[in-house]
């Protein structure tokens, strides 16, 4: 590893647990690490590796800040938490899991399964390859400890089926279930993504009490605004572009489905999907060293 300066959090959060939440303005991506007070046991949620698609280095300079501020505060990460295989960035879950002590459990929603049977044969992934990467397969409303500390899966489907929500107090980590008021909602046009679901997804969501707070993935920030990872249930209820109260099942998916269709593949989506699907895990190298991503081209009919 190079060294580099501990991550500040952009903001401490006090709650049942202590959430500290870190930007990645590659990816505008939201990570957070998620403490127990009483015990100092901590949680990582959706964290990113750094990668370069134009030279394919992958780097490891927002990992190692966020490593250095668990490590000066004494933190003692038990999980990673993933919300669902992510198509737009590569998760640094197996870097913790290697440069962290004691065993580190890599965690995700049990439908992995059904994206991993999706895109093996895209890349040419053996089934010896989808097996035995991630530690634990969380199942729907599943409750697990962090120190003293209840946390609660929530299955959020819509943006990706395996796509889960992480309840602790009242904190939610949304992921891509959800986005910041005023831009309302992620795409639902991934494989196995379905935008009736995304929207009884978010349903649930502010179906939650008013006070509860809902964490999200991205942040897509118009100019008038910094970029912002939270805000509670009651506001998203009466302001979120695309769920606020009054607006129909019928009219989100209607919008849903016209914005996708005009919406561009994400630029990392097949580097990321080949590592995400795998725990993070990059693919294995050739008889030379070198490790290669896969990427699909489809051709016209006039070229076959």
């Amino acid at each position: 590893m190079s060294a580099v300066p501990a991550a500040k959090p952009c903001k401490l959060h006090k709650g049942v647990a202590d959430v500290y939440s870190f930007f990645e303005p590659a990816t505008e991506s939201w990570q957070y690490l998620l403490v127990d007070p009483a015990s100092s046991e901590a949680a990582i949620i959706d964290p990113v590796l750094d990668y370069n698609p134009a030279s394919g280095v992958v780097s490891t300079g927002t990992a190692e800040g966020i490593l250095s501020f668990i490590t000066e505060n004494g933190f003692k990460v038990r999980r990673v938490l993933e919300t669902h295989a992510h198509a737009d960035h590569l998760t640094a879950s197996q870097f913790f899991k290697k440069h962290l002590p004691g065993e580190i459990l890599i965690c995700i929603g049990e439908r992995i399964s059904q994206i991993q049977k999706h895109f093996a044969p895209i890349y040419d992934f053996s089934d010896k390859d989808m097996e035995n990467h991630f530690d634990v397969l969380l199942k729907d409303d599943e409750e697990f400890k962090l120190g003293g500390i209840s946390c609660k899966v929530m299955h959020l489907p819509g943006h990706t089926p395996d796509h889960l929500g992480y309840v602790v107090g009242k904190a939610v980590f949304t992921g891509d279930s959800i986005f910041m008021p005023d831009l309302g909602s992620a795409r639902a046009d991934f494989p196995g993504g379905n935008a009736k679901d995304l929207y009884n997804s978010m349903t649930r969501l502010l179906s939650l009490p008013e006070d509860y707070q809902l964490f999200v993935g991205h942040d897509y920030p118009p100019q008038q605004r910094e970029h912002d990872c939270v805000a509670t249930v009651g506001f998203h209820r009466q302001n979120n572009k695309h769920g606020r109260i009054g607006i129909t099942e019928e009219q989100f998916i209607e919008f849903r489905q016209t914005r996708d269709r005009v919406l561009g593949t994400p630029r990392l989506l097949h580097p990321s999907l080949q590592v995400n699907i795998r725990a993070g895990k990059l693919p294995s190298p050739d008889a030379d060293g070198r490790i290669r991503m896969r990427i699909p081209v489809r051709l016209p009919s006039s070229m076959l």
